[in-house]
């Protein structure tokens, strides 16, 4: 599977972007599809989840209430809508596809990983 995330871009506080990744090269809706950040100086850390079917989804607290996950598999493509942004929500943000889902994503595993786009939020 192929990933390739967009939508990234300089934001002030408060501001909000759309985040997305598009799939390509195997069943995109059979894949658990998860969004990760990791922030200059900083491990990689786990965001958000959406189960193959989009029934369950899950959030890292600290973005909770102000980033929602979507998907659309007729498009192979997985969206991340970014509100209320925060100095602190500055990272690449990569998209990654599991077999296994949120038990690997939490574990900062995934089958496949996408090459990353880059938010940056101004104070």
């Amino acid at each position: 599977v192929q990933l390739q995330a967009s939508g990234g871009g300089l934001v002030q506080a408060g501001g909000s972007l759309r985040l997305s990744c598009a799939a390509s090269g195997r069943t995109f809706s059979n894949l658990a599809m998860g969004w990760f950040r990791q922030a200059p100086g900083k491990d990689r850390e786990f965001v958000s989840y959406i189960s193959w079917g989009g029934g369950s989804i899950d959030y890292a607290d600290s973005v909770k209430g102000r980033f929602t996950i979507s998907r659309d598999n007729a498009k192979n493509t997985v969206y991340l809508q970014v509100n209320s942004l925060k100095p602190e929500d500055t990272a690449v943000y990569y998209c990654a596809a599991s077999r296994y889902g949120l038990g690997a994503f939490a574990k900062l595993e995934s089958d496949y990983w996408g090459q990353g786009t880059l938010v940056t939020v101004s104070s």
